[in-house]
C-alpha cells in the first residue's frame, strides 16, 4: 500500500484562455474545478499506474467539503483529517497559444498545535502495512518548521520509504530526517543550495541528509544522484500543454518504482515518460495513456558524471 500526504490540500481551479496578456481583460473559455494539492495529484497518477493509494492530509470548511466530495467521486481512498479553517483554492490560467500556465496559490488555513498533534497520531495509525509514503507540497500556516521531518521519521520508524516533494524552509528542515528521495525542480534546488549546477546542488542536498536527489529540469528531463550512481533521463520529444501536473506525475512514478524495487534507470525512464504524458492534459493530475505508451520505450537514460551533469 502507498500513502500520499497533502498537508495543504486545495480546490484546484483551471481557466483556459486563448492567450495570456498582462494588464488586459480575458475571455475564459473553459473552467475545471477538482480536488487538488500535489499529493492528491500524485494519488491520481498512482491510480493510473495501477495502485490504490490512500490519500491523507488536512482539509477544512466548505472548500474542504468540496475536496473530499471530489475524492469520493474519483474513487480515491480518503483518509483526510478535518481542521477548523477553510481549505485554500488555487487558480491556474492556461494559455492555449503557448501552453504556459500562470498559477496563483492560496496560503491555506491556519492549523492549531492541537490539530497538528491530532493529525500526527492519525498519520501514524495509517502507516500499518504502508511501503511508500509520498509527502508533497507546501505546508499551511501554523505548522512547525520541521513538520515534514516529523512525518518522515514516523514513516521510517514504521518501515516505509519516503518520497518528499516540497521546497524552501520545509525542504531544508526535512533533510535532517533523511528522506529516501527528494524531487526538487531546477529553481527549487538552486534556491535551496545557492548553486545552479545540478550536480553540485544534488551533492549538497545529499550531504544534508537526502539519500537520493532527483532534480527535474522541465523539458530537459531528470538528473538523479542516488546511492547507486548518477543518471540523466531525457524525453524523446517536447510536448505542448499544461505543465503544472508533470512534477506530480514524476513523483508518482518514483514512488511506484521504489515500491516495486526497480533499478534506478527503470524508475527514471517511467518518471520521464509519465511526467511528459501529463503535459498534454488540460488539468493537473491527469495522464495521457497513449502518450505514456508511446514515449516510455524511447526515453534515453544514461550514466552521468555527478560532477558534470550538464
Amino acid at each position: 500500500m502507498m500513502l500520499t500526504v497533502t498537508l495543504n490540500a486545495a480546490l484546484d481551479v483551471t481557466w483556459g484562455v486563448d492567450r495570456l496578456r498582462p494588464h488586459a481583460s480575458h475571455r475564459v473559455d473553459s473552467v475545471h474545478e477538482r480536488a487538488g494539492g500535489k499529493g492528491i495529484n500524485v494519488a491520481r497518477a498512482l491510480t493510473f499506474l495501477g495502485h490504490s493509494p490512500v490519500a491523507t492530509g488536512l482539509v477544512g470548511g466548505a472548500t474542504g467539503g468540496l475536496i473530499r466530495h471530489g475524492l469520493r467521486t474519483e474513487g480515491i481512498l480518503d483518509a483526510f483529517l478535518d481542521v477548523a479553517g477553510d481549505s485554500r483554492r488555487t487558480l491556474a490560467v492556461v494559455s492555449r497559444a503557448d501552453g504556459d500556465a500562470t498559477v496563483f496559490n492560496g496560503r491555506g488555513p491556519s492549523v492549531s498545535p492541537a490539530e497538528w498533534d491530532r493529525f500526527t497520531r492519525h498519520y501514524a495509525a495509517l502507516l500499518a502495512g504502508v511501503r511508500v509514503v509520498v509527502l508533497s507540497g507546501s505546508t499551511p500556516p501554523g505548522l512547525p518548521p520541521d513538520a515534514y521531518a516529523q512525518l518522515i521519521r514516523t514513516a521510517t520508524a514504521a518501515g516505509a520509504l519516503t518520497v518528499l516533494d516540497t521546497s524552501g524552509p520545509a525542504l531544508l528542515h526535512a533533510l535532517q530526517a533523511r528522506p529516501d528521495v527528494i524531487k526538487p525542480n531546477a529553481a527549487e534546488i538552486t534556491a535551496a543550495t545557492g548553486r545552479a549546477d545540478l550536480g553540485q546542488a544534488a551533492d549538497a542536498l545529499r550531504d544534508e541528509g537526502a539519500r537520493a536527489v532527483v532534480a527535474s529540469a522541465g523539458p530537459d528531463g531528470l538528473y538523479a544522484v542516488t546511492p547507486d550512481g548518477a543518471w540523466r533521463a531525457v524525453p524523446p520529444e517536447q510536448l505542448a500543454g499544461n505543465p503544472t501536473g508533470a512534477g506530480d506525475a514524476c513523483v508518482a512514478a518514483l514512488a511506484s518504482g521504489l515500491e516495486a524495487g526497480l533499478a534506478w534507470p527503470d524508475i527514471l525512464r517511467t518518471a520521464v515518460a509519465l511526467s511528459a504524458a501529463a503535459v498534454p492534459c488540460p488539468v493537473a493530475g491527469e495522464v495521457d495513456a497513449a502518450v505514456h505508451r508511446r514515449l516510455l520505450p524511447k526515453v534515453h537514460v544514461e550514466k552521468a558524471d555527478p560532477t558534470h551533469p550538464n
